[in-house]
C-alpha cells in the first residue's frame, strides 16, 4: 500500500487510471472499522496498486477525492478507480478480501 499525501499526487493517479486502474483506501487511524478493513486488504492478492489516504492527516485531499469522483466520503472507504471514475465502492465492514477480489475480477479484469 502506498500512501497519498497531496492533491497533486491524487490527480496524477486519476489521470493515469485509464491505463492503470487502482484501489483507493480511505481510513481513519482511530476507527476500529478502518483497522478491520485494513487487515482485510492486507490479505488481498491483486495486481492493482493500492493507495491509502489517512483522512485525519489529509482532510483536503479526502475532500478533493470526493469532489473529483462525485462519491460521498465515508471512512473507511475502498474504491476501484478506473477511467477517471470510482466504478465500485465498499465501506465499513463491507470491505472484505473476498468481496474486493470479486469486484476486481468483475470490473477490472473482465474480458
Amino acid at each position: 500500500m502506498n500512501r497519498i499525501k497531496k492533491i497533486e499526487e491524487w490527480r496524477r493517479l486519476l489521470e493515469k487510471s485509464d491505463d492503470q486502474p487502482f484501489l483507493l483506501f480511505k481510513l481513519s487511524m482511530t476507527c476500529f472499522a478502518s483497522i478491520t478493513a485494513k487487515k482485510e486488504l492486507q490479505k488481498l492478492r491483486t495486481k492493482l496498486p493500492i493507495y491509502v489516504v489517512i483522512v485525519q492527516l489529509n482532510k483536503k485531499l479526502s475532500e478533493a477525492i470526493e469532489s473529483d469522483l462525485g462519491v460521498k466520503h465515508e471512512t473507511p472507504q475502498l474504491l476501484i478507480v478506473k477511467d477517471k471514475r470510482g466504478i465500485w465502492q465498499a465501506t465499513h465492514y463491507h470491505i472484505k478480501e473476498k468481496k474486493v477480489k470479486e469486484a476486481v475480477e468483475t470490473y477490472v479484469t473482465q474480458k
